[in-house]
């Protein structure tokens, strides 16, 4: 399309909108590069004929640029350039932090209502020596922080850290898009960890903001290889959008200009290289789509059971039924449901959920039997990313995200941030131990192998039960993360309330038939991780996996308890947040109270006083830094093996210090003060005298 876009990009669920058009995004990095700047124009017409859509500059854009951009119609997304490799937090370093909440209103000032700006990374790979030092969680809470400035000064673009593997556990939760850059030459590698970011991204969609490959070392014929299956696999698993690095080989790293490396889809000379011939070439699905019989059961649902019906209408899938179950309804359900006619109304006497379902799949047609619920709206897609899952896992059943819509009314807002929402719980980054039943499916196989649902769980639990006795009989659960139905759980506190107080009434009948998945004094005993919809990023008690002395390139993490949805933005003042703490605070104890209630004794659980005394010695342990003088970037290793040599050895990979010595420890962090120009700070946590030796002995080293 030539000329402005008639809508600016959006978010839809796990993917983008441009145009009102859901799209798989493709963007190039643009420069810098180094004298003579291209001619903008001539560039962006030969990249929107490519069938790219737009570009990522990595610094501020020159009105010339962003004309040029919109001229031809692409979009771009631009990155706030300030010094996040410098310590910026913490006493005096804190005015670095400070300086770039200045700068970013002042750059979106400049450019931030252009037509061609699309998005605006606040920071692009942090460091993991340097988030350690400064504490994963208040780096993210920084990013978040500038995160809010954009959204404060230019509500309409779209805001994101970019980030990569060794330091993925700073997503930022307020970001409306999870970015990250990924270099991985395999395919099946890749394949795997887009998987992964699926879980790291929750509700939101993934953009892979830079990958490349150097046809000076690969050659041209390896780097188009594996920049046209780096594409169709971002595409085949559901990534909201791919970036290529970059558009020539002509760059401008640290103000000079780069001869060592040629990850460029133009040469020096200006020539498209093969790769170039590979971005018109998408992904096609090749798998069978089986029939699939889609099952709803309502039970007075009159008010909701028609949007239901009405986004089943819409779906992309070429061979499905729909099957609505009325539970005895005393409303209008069954008037509404006749009057969509593709739709099939199963009508039954008021027996429960379970009861209902079973009932659905006696009459299903279909290979596959997919449940949803009255209050969800299922995506376009979401049979299609199921149907692909099954296709090549082999799963017996499956599952896939449900995600809170736009909330209309404060109650409805706080609700979406509570916890006890029906949440899947994955024991690796593709197979399930459980799925909600708001968004289940299963083979008709394995559903007639297992008996279908028990009745005796008549509104919740039902699904829980399913899952724990497919598992025990030997079936697999998968999960794909771009299969996603929308979910309004409840508009009203009191009614929400009302479901976790049933939910406590379900696991009480749960803990009867799975007394070995439960522990005494709180709810079920998961083997997995239970996921929230929130982005997963470090908390305050996360495990990091950083390698010895901080090395690993892939440094993933593990929450205890992952975090739980921001309050929608619209709704973020006073009152609200008050609802949203007392609906937090009082959720676990009408849960706990229902167990107890309808048949469970609590017992009271070990206390965790050992911990908290490791911890508080930690915490009154006094630690003394030292900044050694500017040489280059390899200086960290140099002194890390210095400290080796004088009897520190590595800490283990999870622990955040980088060495240790008879109860002494040591931390170190790379900073760049300047164009090639880097220092290094060493923490230690050590008596006075033994600091002395250690300062004198690297003072000493660093004059040589």
């Amino acid at each position: 399309m030539i000329g402005l876009h008639k809508q600016r990009l959006s978010v839809d669920g796990k993917f983008f909108r441009l145009d009102g058009e859901r799209c798989f995004l493709k963007l190039v990095s643009y420069g810098p590069f180094p004298s003579p700047e291209p001619d903008h124009a001539v560039e962006f017409r030969e990249i929107r004929d490519l069938g790219i859509h737009g570009i990522r500059v990595y610094g501020t854009p020159s009105d010339k640029l962003l004309d040029a951009a919109a001229e031809v119609g692409l979009i771009v997304f631009v990155g706030f350039d300030w010094p996040w490799r410098r310590v910026f937090l913490g006493g005096g370093d804190q005015a670095i932090y400070e300086q770039a909440k200045i700068e970013l209103r002042k750059e979106l000032a400049d450019w931030g209502m252009h037509p061609a700006v699309a998005a605006c990374f606040v920071a692009n790979e942090v460091m993991p020596d340097m988030a350690n030092w400064l504490s994963p969680v208040r780096v993210r809470e920084a990013l978040e922080g500038l995160i809010e400035i954009v959204k404060a000064e230019a509500q309409h673009l779209l805001a994101a850290y970019a980030s990569y593997p060794s330091s993925e556990y700073l997503e930022p939760a307020n970001a409306d898009f999870t970015a990250v850059n990924v270099y991985l030459e395999d395919e099946e590698e890749f394949r795997s960890y887009l998987k992964r970011l699926h879980h790291l991204a929750g509700d939101r969609p993934v953009l892979i903001s830079e990958f490349g490959v150097d046809s000076l070392s690969m050659g041209v014929e390896a780097q188009k290889e594996m920049l046209g299956w780096s594409m169709r696999v971002s595409q085949g698993e559901g990534m909201a959008g791919w970036t290529y690095f970059s558009w020539s080989d002509r760059w401008l790293i640290g103000g000079e200009a780069d001869e060592m490396w040629g990850f460029g889809l133009k040469d020096r000379y200006g020539l498209l290289k093969p790769a170039a011939s590979e971005l018109g070439k998408d992904w096609v699905p090749d798998f069978p789509m089986p029939m699939i019989s889609v099952i709803i059961c309502v039970y007075n649902g009159d008010d909701r059971i028609g949007a239901a019906v009405e986004s089943l209408e819409a779906l992309r899938y070429p061979s499905y039924e729909l099957i609505v179950v009325d539970d005895g309804s005393k409303d209008s359900t069954r008037e509404v449901v006749r009057s969509y006619p593709f739709a099939k109304l199963v009508e039954a006497q008021h027996g429960g959920l379970s009861a209902a379902r079973n009932l659905g799949a006696r009459v299903a047609k279909g290979e596959i039997l997919s449940y949803t619920d009255d209050d969800c709206q299922v995506d376009q897609d979401y049979l299609f990313w199921l149907a692909k899952s099954y296709a090549e896992n082999g799963w017996d059943a499956c599952g896939g995200p449900n995600i809170p819509p736009k909330a209309h009314y404060e109650d409805e807002a706080v609700v979406a941030s509570s916890p006890g929402a029906p949440s899947h719980v994955m024991l690796t980054d593709v197979e399930a131990e459980h799925i909600p039943g708001c968004h289940l499916s299963v083979t008709k196989k394995a559903f007639e192998a297992l008996g279908g649902f028990r009745v005796q769980y008549r509104v919740a639990g039902d699904d829980v039960d399913f899952c724990w006795r497919l598992r025990a009989a030997g079936f697999v659960i998968g999960f794909h993360g771009a299969s996603f139905v929308w979910h309004r759980r409840r508009t009203r506190l009191v009614n929400y309330f009302r479901q976790q107080r049933g939910y406590g009434r379900a696991e009480a009948l749960l803990m009867k038939d799975h007394p070995e998945k439960f522990q005494k004094g709180s709810g079920a005993r998961w083997e997995g991780c239970v996921y929230t919809g929130a982005a997963a990023s470090a908390m305050g008690d996360s495990i990091i996996y950083h390698g010895p002395v901080g090395l690993a390139g892939y440094q993933v993490f593990w929450n205890p308890m992952m975090p739980m949805r921001m309050l929608d933005r619209d709704f973020r003042y006073p009152f609200v947040e008050l609802k949203l703490w007392i609906a937090r605070c009082l959720q676990p104890i009408v849960r706990k109270w229902s167990r107890f209630y309808y048949g469970y004794q609590t017992v009271k659980g070990l206390s965790c006083e050992k911990h908290e005394e490791t911890e508080c010695k930690v915490m009154k342990a006094e630690l003394r830094e030292l900044v050694l003088p500017v040489l280059i970037n390899e200086y960290r290793a140099r002194v890390l093996d210095v400290l080796k040599e004088h009897g520190w050895q590595e800490s283990g990979s999870y622990d955040a210090w980088d060495l240790y010595r008879e109860g002494m420890y040591a931390m170190l962090v790379s900073e760049l003060i300047g164009h090639d120009a880097w220092r290094v700070r060493v923490r230690f946590l050590a008596p006075l005298s033994e600091f002395q030796k250690l300062e004198r002995e690297l003072i000493e080293f660093a004059g040589h």
